[in-house]
């Protein structure tokens, strides 16, 4: 029997009223989402999930044609752009301008991983790999931060990863740059959650993406991750959609600062 509340001659379904309160919290229609590195892997599943909550995507990233595929027919924009060449986040501040909406939802999904030995890693690769890692996620967030605290309401979602807290091999620089995201949520929230910003992380384990093709090419190497962790298997893609829309929305409003694993219990073990 379901529990009802009397209000004059009105039967209100108690499990109705709640239901109702857990969908508004999780209620990014309307809301504008950036999202850097949207037309591949992670970023661009973020991508789709966010537009399919109702969000008015803008997708950011070197290939154009990539881009357009993944916003397909949905509400929004696409901006081809190499955030890691000097003055693109203001290119990127003036281009979104010119477009007539401001983003309150930043998704910094945009990464690369060269998976080079640390005694072989170029100069090169090594700041290329830390700028966009690391770098492009403060200076594309910074730049539109002036407008969420002008409204009160902004979400900044960083990625980070296993590599934030243990190392890999082969992953020098990537692992350098993405222990750097969990201070760096950290900052951000320090600086700019007293004007209604939350800044957070997601912390993947091992998804099958153009990232990790490598390792999902060798299946004992991916059956030995998946072993690794305490649910037994590898990550799909759908598994981000949840903690992603809780981040993204007002269900996670008196949350910041903090970085959230989506790797099965991997790091648990």
């Amino acid at each position: 029997m379901h529990a009802r509340l009397m209000c004059g001659c009105v039967n209100i379904s108690l499990e109705k009223i709640l239901a109702d309160v857990g969908m508004s919290l999780f209620d990014i229609a309307g809301k504008t989402a950036l999202i850097t590195g949207g037309g591949s892997g992670l970023g661009q599943f973020m991508a789709k999930a966010l537009a399919e909550a109702g969000a008015h995507i803008y997708l950011v990233g070197r290939r154009e044609d990539r881009l357009k595929a993944s916003l397909g027919g949905k509400d929004g924009a696409v901006f081809p752009l190499d955030l890691v060449e000097p003055g693109a986040a203001d290119r990127l501040f003036e281009m979104v301008l010119a477009h007539g909406r401001q983003p309150n939802i930043i998704v910094n999904a945009a990464g690369i991983n060269p998976r080079r030995p640390a005694d072989e890693i170029s100069e090169a690769e090594w700041h290329y790999t830390v700028d966009l890692n690391l770098n492009v996620p403060f200076l594309v967030s910074q730049k539109f931060v002036p407008h969420m605290k002008q409204a009160g309401w902004g979400r900044i979602i960083n990625i980070a990863s296993l590599q934030s807290t243990r190392a890999f091999e082969n992953g020098i620089a990537y692992g350098a740059a993405k222990g750097g995201i969990l201070q760096l949520t950290r900052a951000m929230a320090q600086a700019w959650s007293p004007h209604g910003i939350t800044a957070n992380a997601l912390a993947p384990g091992f998804f099958p993406t153009e990232l990790t093709a490598p390792v999902f090419a060798d299946q004992a190497a991916a059956q030995r991750l998946a072993n690794a962790t305490a649910i037994g298997r590898n990550g799909v893609l759908e598994d981000i959609r949840g903690p992603l829309l809780f981040l993204a929305s007002d269900a996670s409003s008196y949350v910041t600062g903090q970085s959230i694993a989506v790797d099965g219990g991997f790091t648990a073990k």
